[in-house]
């Protein structure tokens, strides 16, 4: 199926039936940012991570001999030792990661024949619906 075209202002925009723009449109292709121009120069200046990182590699002010991040895993450690047992979860997620966790799935959920029944819809009117929408798909991606 070929594309539709629209006219703006300065050029025809060719676009698929699903509203995406087809291969080799040009529209706004004057005004895109250029490889190493920012989208967005006056944006965020950096984030709390960002700087939070900063600080735990300085030293600290009353031990200059070991940062913040250091001084930090020290603390953890000896709360650990002392049994303290978020301070021991804390670590051992660090280190081993956090431990999987089981979920209980209904499967029956998942059947679409249960699904269409609990609806009131007939099955072949489901099925009959689903290879039209698969037609339309296949269709869609061949322009």
């Amino acid at each position: 199926m070929a594309g539709k075209r629209k006219k703006t202002g300065k050029q025809a925009v060719s676009r698929r039936s699903n509203g995406q723009f087809a291969p080799g449109n040009t529209e706004g292709s004057d005004s895109r940012f250029k490889p190493g121009e920012s989208g967005n120069p006056n944006g965020r200046r950096g984030s709390v991570v960002d700087a939070l990182r900063r600080q735990l590699g300085e030293d600290c002010p009353d031990d200059r001999s070991r940062t913040h991040a250091e001084a930090i895993a020290e603390k953890l450690i000896s709360l650990a030792e002392a049994g303290e047992v978020p301070a021991i979860r804390e670590l051992l997620d660090r280190i081993e990661g956090k431990p999987r966790q089981a979920l209980d799935i209904d499967m029956s959920l998942l059947d679409w024949r249960q699904l269409a029944q609990l609806n009131g819809l007939d099955l072949h009117e489901v099925l009959a619906e689903a290879r039209r929408l698969i037609e339309t798909a296949h269709t869609d991606d061949a322009d």
